[in-house]
């Protein structure tokens, strides 16, 4: 899996095609004149096993193939590096990138640290917050509807680690530089005839009150910075404005699955996506984010506001039942499509309504195959929750639709093996994604061989095992061609299999540890599909006597689908100059594809 690189390493990788036909000395990564922000950063290529190789005239360790991955630190600004082999020299310039702002010296405030960076929309009387970086001892305030908002000095704060630092192991906080200012401040609607506001960026006194019931402009806020009797003042690049209680708008989903976030941009974690056709109340913006009134933001772009709409409330009463060849789907008659999210436990499934109030007495639900029981209750006066008593731990995938404004929960029922004797997977669909392919290479090995096709390699060795076990077996892809995460993520709705599995090989981030991290690394997302990561880490890590990457939940386009139990598989290092010789062995990857199978074979037949 490609985890920093994009297709800068394949761009690389053409340039050096002569390198690589006169089996030189070849460098995959970093490519030259790379930028990132990391404190280190590993180098991964290749040369002929005589001779040393030398990274700034420090030997460099190699496998017994001459692959090398070491890693080196990085100064902030420029680094050059040196790579040789023998009379050959390939230099390398890559550049440190500051993660935070430099604090300025004179009277100025650093550049884009003034917050808020974009237009945000508020309630009256909710915060309204700023933030800013200055030079130390220097006085910073904000003026906005004709009030001035101090910011005062904060205490030297830590930066979290991104994400992919759980991937190194280096998840650990580091300190962050003084020179931040912050305040906060509220803006309640104006309910008086007379009074002073910034409107737009006209200041308004003793004039009559804008329409209460609609959106209020603040305009932009104006940063005014002093330092050694010193004045300067700086627009921020954001206007605010203060909703109308009143008159709030009401956005409507206009994709089949809407992204639903915590927070107002894709570094946020992701909620359950909203199906088509959803409600809410919109009540807060920050740039094209929408607030919506169950607390999640999503992106205005997967929504239409709905003209003159009211708040959508809901009341429910019977929930109907009905049994379908291969589903159970539960039936949810309501006055709006409200807000929905669904969690998932050990042989509970529960779904929770929002905006929603009930008026149930009776609810049918007849023996059924998945479901032993189902429970309700009002959690607040808004919240609707069911909780589904399932007969099995393992759960089978599940879909949400809206019919107007009728809910429907699909549950799927567990798959039906067929001929267990003679072909142990007879009557079972798996499908099967080779990661990457056409303009999306994926990672590169030390030689420049690509994770596209020893994932493609691998995929057609098990669709063969899997057709000898009585599979039928479904593919994203089966030729080296351009597939979207989208498009491949719709085949798995569409084609309901049993499992889907995503073939993938790894590599790291900048600053991995690529020279020694190695094994098999798994990763789920949805808890239904839990089971079935570990026990195929489990299988392949003792079968095959592979060293352990580990276990991840993660957040990835191939683990969310939730149709069936989808799991990412990475099935070795690119970037270990070690494993990269049993990742490209035909024998082992033969070896390995039987090994998967035979894998699949035990799972189904430890969730019986």
């Amino acid at each position: 899996m490609k985890r920093i690189f994009g297709l800068v390493v394949f761009s690389l990788i053409a340039t050096s095609s002569v390198a690589l036909a006169d089996s030189s000395l070849i460098v995959v990564f970093p490519p030259p004149n790379y930028q990132t922000s990391t404190e280190k950063i590993f180098f991964l290529g290749t040369a002929p096993t005589n001779g040393q190789v030398l990274i700034n005239s420090q030997v460099v360790n190699r496998s017994q193939s001459g692959h090398f991955s070491p890693s080196f630190p990085l100064q902030l600004g420029e680094n050059v590096f040196t790579v040789s082999h023998k009379n050959q020299t390939i230099q390398i310039k890559v550049t440190r990138l500051a993660t935070e702002a430099v604090i300025p010296r004179g009277l100025e405030f650093a550049p884009g640290s003034l917050t808020p960076t974009v237009n945000i929309a508020r309630l009256p009387g909710e915060l309204i917050c700023f933030s800013a970086v200055a030079p130390s001892n220097a006085n910073v305030s904000v003026n906005l509807a004709n009030q001035t908002v101090a910011l005062a000095p904060q205490p030297q704060q830590v930066q979290l680690p991104s994400n992919l630092a759980a991937l190194t192991g280096r998840n650990q906080p580091t300190a962050q530089s003084a020179g931040k200012y912050a305040g906060c401040t509220t803006v309640q609607q104006p309910d008086s005839q007379s009074f002073s506001l910034i409107y737009g960026n006209n200041i308004i006194s003793g004039a009559v009150v804008p329409d209460a019931n609609q959106e209020i402009d603040l305009g932009q806020p104006q940063f005014k910075l002093t330092l050694n009797g010193k004045t300067i003042t700086q627009p921020g690049t954001g206007k605010i404005a203060i909703l109308s209680p009143a008159q709030l708008p009401v956005a409507e989903v206009i994709v089949d699955a809407g992204v639903t976030r915590t927070g107002p941009s894709t570094d946020y974690s992701r909620l359950t996506p909203l199906p088509q056709g959803t409600q809410a109340t919109v009540t807060g913006k920050e740039g094209e984010w929408l607030r919506l009134d169950y607390g999640a933001w999503i992106n205005s772009k997967e929504t239409r506001i709905i003209p003159g709409a009211i708040p959508p409330r809901t009341i429910i009463r019977s929930v109907g039942y009905r049994r379908l060849p291969g589903a159970t789907e539960m039936v949810f008659p309501l006055q709006f499509p409200v807000p929905v999210s669904v969690q998932q436990s050990d042989q509970t499934f529960t779904l929770t309504l929002y905006n929603t109030t009930a008026q149930t007495d009776i609810i049918r639900l007849d023996d059924d195959p998945v479901i032993s029981r189902l429970d309700w209750q009002q959690l607040t006066p808004g919240q609707v929750q069911y909780t589904f008593n399932l007969k099995k731990a393992q759960q089978w995938g599940y879909q949400l639709r809206y019919e107007g404004t009728t809910l429907v929960l699909a549950l799927r029922h567990p798959p039906a093996i067929e001929n267990r004797r003679r072909k142990p997977l007879s009557g079972i669909k798996i499908l099967l994604d080779p990661g990457h392919g056409g303009k999306e290479s994926g990672a590169s090995g030390p030689t420049g061989y690509l994770e596209k096709d020893v994932n493609l390699a691998v995929s057609k060795l098990l669709r063969e095992n899997l057709l000898e076990l009585g599979a039928t077996v479904v593919m994203t892809r089966d030729s080296d061609k351009d597939v979207s995460l989208p498009e491949r993520q719709a085949i798995i709705s569409q084609e309901k299999p049993a499992i889907a599995l995503s073939i993938h090989y790894n590599s790291l981030p900048d600053d991995g540890d690529a020279e020694n991290t190695q094994g098999v690394g798994m990763f789920w997302y949805n808890p239904q599909a839990h089971n079935l990561a570990v026990f195929m880490h489990n299988y392949l890590v003792k079968k095959l006597n592979r060293p352990s990457y580990g276990v991840f939940w993660n957040n990835l386009a191939l683990t969310r689908p939730a149709a069936a139990p989808s799991i990412l598989m990475e099935l070795g290092f690119m970037s270990n100059p070690n494993e990269f010789d049993w990742v490209t062995n035909p024998q082992e990857q033969q070896k390995l594809a039987k090994t998967l199978a035979e894998g699949i074979v035990e799972w189904f037949r430890s969730v019986e």
